[in-house]
């Protein structure tokens, strides 16, 4: 069952309810969605400046090491738990109920944290708001990518992404600030910042829209229509939002067709994507960047600035870390995801490099520079290995499978992220400077993975992601009037609004690159030259 090109949406609304439409709608969303990953921010930073003031230690009686490393990696544990959930739990009661109860359940982690009585609470603390932030991670990447048009996609989850950093930066000044307080409030009004900022994301949830593709899957056609208006302008008559109401209810009935969405079903027919968007997750913790936001004051303090200083450092560090973010809003819809990770991580591989030799070397230099190195590791991650991970999986899982896949390579990204953070500080006592390289050879690697197996899905329409991975033929991608054929234009408007043509010997508009080649290495860094690629027709 299909509805064909041409035929008159069976779904049709009077007006809108919405007072905001549009673009102001879109990032009103994106705001109050990206709170979610705002507090997961906030989280990675918070316990990297409490761990090093005097009445946290005289209050954890002088923890060790391998104290300090299950408080702050604990919280991985209980999010690898829920973001293995929280696919299923997704699909079940909805995206934005999934942003509710996440950020209900990180308040009360918070809460439990900032009146902790010992070390034990305080784990405890730690694994609950995990829990929340599992369920958060999980859901704000797929709810964002079913919100956003394909041309902003990009876009808006380095937004998103954003939002992240800024919740670290907010956590490391809010850390320095309160350094000065002469008493164990000191670490608490840190704590508890988490909970005003989870409160406010419980209340902005009961107020965003639903997912209009979640509404459209769960039969709920007439609130899925209401919403693709509201996010298309307002105009009930949008032929945009009609033709996406037609290209998402044809791919849910097909996707009916086989209604088994099982892990199983999942691997088996989309193992390529699976391993691709969890590799990506994988890579971006071992990239290094938590030895950073979990341990930057440590690592300052390793290399020569002590106390509030090192603090001071890591809250500079901070501020460069959402500038650099800013650059990726503007380039991941015109050079593609490719060409951003490979870059980033080049140079993030070459920064970490750096890093250990001027602490092997030790000599005068040494802090000036080490903190040179971690500013241009920590700039150059925020423009790439930072928001793409968190992009990449969504918009190429289809929808059946999309929470199911997305939960698997949050789940990765967590337990990668648990086992860099439990490991970090003990590495440092171990191996000392030998840390950085370790993690310099691993952006080397995430740039050769990168390099020969991830394609670019930059302009992309969710619904059409398949002809990427080659799963269309080369025949549909050369009619003009197939889905396939807008992977060369990525023209939505003008596709909804194009009539067949009536002479059939016309040589189509848009033709599939069958023959085309990688004419140099940017060509293959970008992507071009593949036969499925998104490329636009001034490439």
């Amino acid at each position: 069952m299909s509805l064909e090109d041409g035929e008159e949406s069976p779904i049709r609304i009077s007006e809108t309810k919405s007072r905001i439409v549009g673009d102001p709608l879109l990032y009103l969303i994106t705001c109050f969605a990206s709170l979610g990953v705002f507090l997961f921010g906030y989280d990675q930073g918070v316990m990297s400046g409490i761990i090093t003031g005097p009445y946290f230690k005289a209050y954890f009686n002088q923890p060790t090491s391998a104290q300090i490393g299950t408080m702050v990696a604990i919280l991985e544990v209980g999010a690898f738990v829920t973001s293995i959930m929280a696919g299923r739990v997704g699909d079940i009661i909805g995206r934005r109920r999934t942003l509710f109860w996440g950020a209900s359940i990180f308040v009360v982690g918070g809460a439990i944290q900032s009146f902790t009585p010992g070390y034990g609470v305080m784990v405890l603390g730690r694994i609950v708001s995990g829990a929340g932030v599992g369920l958060l991670s999980t859901i704000v990447p797929i709810y964002q990518s079913e919100i956003s048009p394909a041309e902003h996609r990009g876009k808006l989850a380095c937004i998103e992404f954003t939002m992240n950093v800024g919740g670290y930066a907010f956590s490391v000044w809010t850390d320095y600030f309160c350094s000065y307080i002469p008493s164990h409030y000191s670490w608490r009004i840190p704590l508890l910042m988490q909970c005003v900022i989870g409160l406010i994301l419980s209340i902005g949830s009961l107020i965003i829209p639903e997912s209009p593709r979640w509404l459209i899957d769960t039969d709920q056609d007439v609130a899925g229509m209401e919403v693709l208006v509201d996010l298309h302008g307002g105009d009930v008559d949008n032929e945009v939002a009609q033709m996406e109401f037609q290209e998402i209810k044809e791919r849910v009935l097909e996707d009916r067709q086989n209604p088994e969405r099982s892990y199983t079903i999942m691997w088996r027919k989309y193992k390529g994507r699976v391993l691709i968007a969890c590799s990506s997750q994988a890579f971006a913790q071992l990239n290094g960047i938590n030895v950073i936001s979990y341990y930057a004051p440590l690592v300052f303090e390793e290399a020569g600035w002590i106390g509030r200083q090192a603090i001071l450092m890591t809250g500079i560090n901070a501020i460069i870390y959402i500038l650099a973010t800013v650059p990726t809003w503007y380039l991941v819809d015109r050079w593609g995801r490719r060409a951003i990770l490979i870059s980033g991580g080049t140079i993030m591989g070459i920064a970490l490099a750096m890093t250990g030799w001027f602490m092997y070397i030790d000599q005068a230099i040494t802090p000036d520079a080490v903190v040179v190195c971690v500013v241009v590791f920590n700039a150059f991650f925020g423009y790439s290995w930072g928001p793409i991970p968190w992009l990449y999986p969504p918009e190429i899982m289809p929808l059946p499978l999309r929470a199911k896949a997305v939960s698997l390579s949050t789940a990765t990204n967590w337990a990668f992220n648990w086992i860099v953070g439990e490991m970090t500080p003990v590495l440092q006592e171990w191996i000392e400077w030998r840390l950085y390289p370790m993690h310099a050879f691993f952006c080397a690697c995430s740039v050769i993975l990168v390099y020969f197996l991830y394609p670019e899905t930059k302009g992309v329409p969710l619904e059409e992601m398949d002809a990427v991975f080659g799963e269309e033929s080369a025949q549909n991608a050369s009619d003009p009037n197939s889905e396939t054929s807008s992977l060369v234009s990525h023209n939505r408007t003008d596709r909804a609004t194009r009539a067949p043509s009536p002479d059939p010997e016309e040589e189509p508009i848009y033709k599939a690159p069958e023959t085309a080649k990688p004419t140099s290495l940017w060509d293959r860094i970008l992507g071009r030259g593949g036969q499925y690629q998104a490329v636009g027709d001034d490439s």
